[in-house]
């Protein structure tokens, strides 16, 4: 590794945190990522390596607290809809990787966000037992 080029790459994953944040309900790969900052994706995984983590963990991260945003605040908005909105293209895939995040499918993260304990309307849906991780 060449002198100094440990410290040029914080500025670099700052700057893709920033884009993901921008971004991330577009297709968003690495490469895509890359061109937009004139760097190579080859550079943007050692930056992310830097702080911990990959590329597809912070895209995944991000899309998966504005969907639970969305499924906490938005109780309008289908689940379906709000995998698209947040860059999942198939719902089932949204609904694995949300459940593995947060512990709950999405819809019953919604429930349990909207229906304070013990309130559940006879023959309704309960509340998970225990409250929701939030991001």
């Amino acid at each position: 590794m060449r002198k100094g080029s440990e410290a040029e790459r914080h500025p670099l994953r700052e700057r893709a945190g920033e884009a993901v944040a921008r971004r991330y309900r577009s297709r968003l790969t690495l490469a895509s990522l890359a061109a937009e900052l004139a760097s190579s994706p080859r550079q943007i995984q050692r930056a992310y390596e830097l702080s911990g983590e990959t590329f597809a963990e912070d895209l995944r991260a991000t899309r998966l607290r504005a969907a639970a945003e969305l499924l906490a605040g938005q109780p309008g908005i289908p689940v379906a809809a709000v995998a698209r909105l947040v860059g999942y293209r198939r719902s089932g895939r949204f609904a694995r990787a949300f459940e593995q995040r947060y512990g709950f499918a999405p819809s019953d993260f919604r429930i349990a966000t909207l229906i304070p304990a013990g309130s559940a309307p006879a023959g309704g849906p309960e509340r998970p037992r225990s409250a929701p991780r939030h991001p």
